[in-house]
């Protein structure tokens, strides 16, 4: 199973603003490649029931629905407390949940991490310190593997920082389940994620590029090749066109 990355959706049914499942569907319309089904006050018969409801959604995006806790639910991706197990259960895909560098320290196999709360979380009012960019960035340098950063992020602004920090990937809960359209929020988010992680031209580059129909060709002759540059049997060379093609890159725990 692929490496999770990109906006990555925490259900809570408490806070959703319509059926759970309609929003997480919602969610994955805009964009969103990664659910993460919490909702662990529910017996275990609720929970599996709402996992085969979702399983389809994101199977059929190409996604992965993660469950929290160490039972899958016959699924074969789970998310883990810091507290525990140790070591965690063999499993298609294992996350756990971090604050600090001491629960850094504590990974074993985990295929990623969430690090948590980098802002003030409406979620969770007063839990923290909020680790802030700063902060994230610091434990991301000691995380062995993949952070998702997670915790107030609301905003494309917050997504962008989270990603400057070194995150791989961002964990949303409350922006979603809030959201009046969480298609529209989750585009939004998605495409600041795409747009933090895409390559940006060099600034010198600025002003030599035009649009054309065969791509992105420079304005001006490549360095070294000019149309009066001669070679030692005095014939111009020719110039050699350089083409440039657009990439986008893109993610899902």
């Amino acid at each position: 199973m692929s490496a999770i990355r990109g906006i990555v959706v925490l259900t809570d049914r408490r806070q959703a603003r319509r059926p759970l499942v309609d929003v997480v569907a919602a969610a994955v319309a805009g964009g969103v490649r990664a659910v993460l089904l919490r909702e662990k006050d529910l017996p275990r018969a609720e929970r599996a029931a709402l996992a085969v409801d979702l399983r389809p959604i994101l199977t059929e995006a190409g996604g992965t629905l993660i469950v929290a806790g160490p039972d899958p639910l016959d699924g074969d991706a789970v998310h883990l407390p810091a507290a525990g197990p140790y070591p965690p259960p063999r499993c298609g895909l294992v996350g756990r949940s971090c604050h600090d560098e001491a629960e850094l320290l504590r990974l074993t196999s985990e295929d990623y991490v969430t690090l948590s709360p980098v802002f003030p979380s409406r979620s969770k009012p007063g839990y923290g310190p909020p680790l802030r960019p700063d902060g994230l960035a610091s434990l991301i340098r000691r995380s062995p593997v993949p952070v998702l950063a997670l915790g107030g992020v609301e905003t494309p602004e917050q997504v962008r920082a989270c990603v400057r920090a070194g995150a791989a990937g961002v964990a949303v809960l409350g922006a979603i389940m809030r959201a009046k359209d969480p298609t529209e929020t989750a585009a939004t988010l998605c495409g600041a994620f795409r747009e933090a992680v895409t390559p940006k031209l060099p600034e010198s580059w600025h002003g030599l590029m035009e649009v054309s129909r065969s791509g992105l060709r420079p304005t001006v002759p490549t360095q070294g090749s000019s149309l009066t540059a001669r070679s030692g049997h005095g014939r111009p060379q020719p110039q050699t066109p350089t083409t440039y093609s657009q990439t986008a890159t893109e993610e899902s725990p």
